[in-house]
């Protein structure tokens, strides 16, 4: 079973900056592909970014310049740090992983507002 707990959402004036984090354990950061979706009430979920097992990096292009994805692994935890954000980010964020192709598994989301 995998767990992932979100946290680090809040509310934030348009063009400031909010680090998302989603903690989890060394086994998961490890060996699954991460990923930060978010949502929209009324609207489908959508990928903001992803980190491969190697390194590799993938971001949707409404956030790319803004957002970094990353792990801090001493503190087994994957990173979202959001940078000059815009009211269009408002959204519960969500952290994913998926140990293979044909699984994959869900944080409960941390909301994000972005208004001044």
């Amino acid at each position: 079973q995998v767990q992932l707990e979100e946290s680090g959402g809040g509310s934030v004036q348009p063009g400031g900056s909010l680090r998302l984090s989603c903690k989890t354990t060394e086994m998961t950061l490890t060996t699954c592909q991460m990923s930060w979706f978010r949502q929209v009430s009324g609207k489908e979920r959508e990928l903001v970014a992803t980190l491969g097992t190697v390194g590799t990096t993938e971001y949707a292009d409404f956030v790319k310049g803004r957002f970094v994805i990353s792990k801090d692994r001493a503190k087994n935890t994957l990173i979202l740090q959001m940078n000059d954000v815009k009211p269009e980010d408002s959204a519960v964020y969500y952290c994913n992983a998926r140990p293979s192709p044909y699984e994959m598994f869900w944080g409960e989301g941390t909301l994000v507002t972005v208004s001044s």
